[in-house]
């Protein structure tokens, strides 16, 4: 399989060395794999910190910067980073008022992020965290114990990180970030493996005229194997799956992501496709993303993220932020 690398072995880090050149609104320490806002931690301000596997960008290092999170920690791919990752993390975001992990429920993840937060903790720093769990496909798979953690982590960062940025205290900001992971639900759907660098193989076999239903950002099984459907199909297959276990109706922000290899005519052919079921079942779109926000390398498929949103949580979202990934109203 063709990537454009150098070696296996060092892909995080000189990815890492390709942020810091980008960025230099970011601090990106090498060494330790912890990517913060240049400048430090904002005094009273409560800090936001998120991390996970590699190979998922731009999260969770795309979202670091005004509005969104203070700092991330990019583990090896698809690899939960370690505790002393997290830890350096969480000291150099603490500005005095606390700090938020948001966590994707993945076995890895949320053990280490706990045990990060106990070290925290022995330091004098209060650590809240908050574990994602809104996909609705599968209850357990080969990495979590419950749902796993998608597409209303993006959603949770930005408005969790623009409460945050107002002022509110910890307990109001984890809070948020709760009700959010509540209101939403994600599906997701794969037409092709992705190969991580370090296989050089797919992660699983899909025939041509196959699809996997409910695929998880790690290359998962999903519900099922099915036959190849036209996306009308598709969407329904899994907004009938989120409609299930969440009422639709009302305002609706929505996130139409790509996994990593799927263009961009159709992901918007997909939202479109989105917007019509949720429109025809008493919902109301009134904010959207789409483009690749969570991605699994360069697996080719979509998945969708609604949450059902109230006056202040549009409110939140609409807020400034400032970020390599995500940035308006500055």
């Amino acid at each position: 399989m063709k990537k454009l690398i150098n070696s296996p072995e060092t892909v995080v880090t000189e990815a890492l060395e390709g942020v810091a050149a980008a960025h230099p609104s970011l601090s990106v320490d090498v060494e330790n794999k912890v990517i913060t806002r240049a400048g430090g931690p904002t005094p009273g301000k409560v800090g936001l910190v998120s991390g996970g596997g590699s190979g998922h960008e731009p999260l969770h290092g795309g979202f670091v910067g005004y509005g969104m999170l203070d700092a991330a920690c990019p583990g090896e791919v698809f690899t939960s980073p370690v505790p002393d990752q997290m830890l350096v993390a969480t000291q150099a975001v603490n500005g005095g008022a606390g700090v938020l992990h948001v966590v994707k429920n993945y076995t890895g993840d949320v053990l280490n992020f706990k045990m990060a937060a106990e070290m925290a903790g022995d330091e004098g720093i209060e650590v809240v965290p908050v574990v994602i769990n809104d996909d609705v496909a599968v209850e357990d798979s080969l990495y979590t114990a419950g749902r796993r953690g998608t597409g209303a982590t993006v959603f949770v960062e930005k408005i969790a990180g623009a409460l945050a940025e107002q002022g509110a205290d910890l307990a109001a900001v984890a809070a948020a970030a709760r009700e959010v992971n509540e209101r939403s639900r994600s599906f997701g759907v794969a037409l092709s493996s992705c190969v991580v660098p370090a296989a050089g193989k797919p992660t699983f076999e899909l025939g041509e005229a196959e699809a996997e239903l409910g695929i998880g950002i790690h290359g998962e099984p999903g519900r099922t194997r099915a036959a190849l459907t036209p996306a009308r199909e598709l969407a329904a297959v899994a907004l009938d799956a989120i409609r299930a276990d969440l009422p639709v109706g009302g305002d609706l922000l929505v996130l139409v992501n790509g996994m990593g290899g799927t263009p961009l005519i159709e992901l918007y052919l997909m939202f479109n496709e989105v917007r019509k079921y949720l429109e025809g079942h008493g919902g109301h779109v009134v904010r959207n993303l789409v483009g690749n926000y969570i991605t699994s390398l360069e697996m080719q498929g979509f998945s969708v993220t609604v949450c059902q949103l109230s006056d202040t949580l549009t409110g939140l979202w609409d807020a400034p932020v400032d970020t390599p990934a995500l940035r308006w109203g500055r």
